[in-house]
């Protein structure tokens, strides 16, 4: 051809196409699968986020707990009478802390829509219930979240105070957001159990006690006096006070954060079979 252009046959478009168009074809389907499978997350995320604030729920939440760390940390823990620059103080009673707010802030999560017939409604809606349960507990670990950063002012004042030890602060933030995730995990799947909050709430606390109690002291203790050492250990080892024990002091263990991780995704998936399971019905 006069302009060097390849001419085109009835062929050419059998030919196949370069391994970087297809790889980026590829990951394009990818993403738009990705994002039809968050969308509807997103949009459950959005409306719980704004019926938190919506009411003056998140608001109370955020005070009581603002309230509750400044007592533990400054009287119960002795704060300024340790004499060292670091938060364990703050971050020790985060597992007994959690152990009631955790539970409080997830009992209506299900439990209300169930009572208010509106649980029939959102399942209508072009959403499978896995998305509906990751979309609500995202929402509810969000004002976690929320009330975490809100007590970043502590990490200035220890700052301000001496020479902390910034990397097992950051750990001990991490740790304290995976523990709340846990318990709210087990929050949101009492809720999804029946219609009434209180139910919830009183299930999850005993179950939220059941994996907390087993790696304080006194427990392990009257455990040992009962129970061989064979089951004790254990016990201890799936205590959610016990793994964040380790990373309230700094120590970044993966086996920790898996175990964490685990924790929420396996709560997750009873919270969605319970709820697939008020669809059917």
């Amino acid at each position: 051809m006069p302009d060097g252009r390849r001419p085109r046959t009835r062929y050419s478009r059998r030919l196949p196409a370069p391994r970087r168009h297809r790889l980026v074809r590829a990951v394009a389907r990818a993403a738009a699968r990705a994002g039809g499978t968050w969308r509807p997350v997103a949009a459950v995320f959005r409306r719980e986020l704004r019926g938190y604030f919506a009411t003056p729920l998140a608001l109370v939440f955020l005070v009581i707990f603002l309230i509750l760390n400044g007592i533990l940390t400054f009287q119960a823990g002795a704060f300024f009478e340790r004499g060292r620059a670091d938060l364990i103080p703050f971050f020790r009673f985060h597992p007994w802390l959690y152990l009631l707010l955790g539970p409080a802030l997830a009992m209506r999560l299900w439990a209300e829509e169930r009572r208010s017939g509106t649980l029939e409604v959102l399942l209508t809606l072009p959403l499978t219930p896995a998305q509906a349960v990751v979309g609500k507990f995202l929402a509810a670990w969000g004002v976690l979240a929320l009330a975490l950063v809100l007590t970043l002012p502590m990490w200035a004042v220890v700052t301000y105070l001496g020479r902390p030890d910034h990397g097992v602060i950051a750990a001990g933030y991490l740790g304290s957001l995976l523990l709340a995730g846990a318990y709210l995990a087990v929050g949101a799947a009492a809720s999804a159990i029946g219609r009434s909050q209180v139910v919830a709430f009183i299930l999850a606390v005993a179950a939220c006690f059941a994996f907390t109690a087993p790696g304080s002291s006194p427990v392990l203790g009257f455990l040992g006096d009962w129970l061989p050492a064979g089951l004790v250990e254990p016990l201890a080892w799936f205590s959610f006070e016990a793994r964040f024990g380790a990373l309230m002091r700094g120590v970044l263990d993966a086996r920790d954060l898996v175990f964490f991780a685990t924790t929420i995704a396996l709560f997750l998936v009873f919270n969605t079979a319970l709820v697939a399971s008020g669809r059917r019905t």
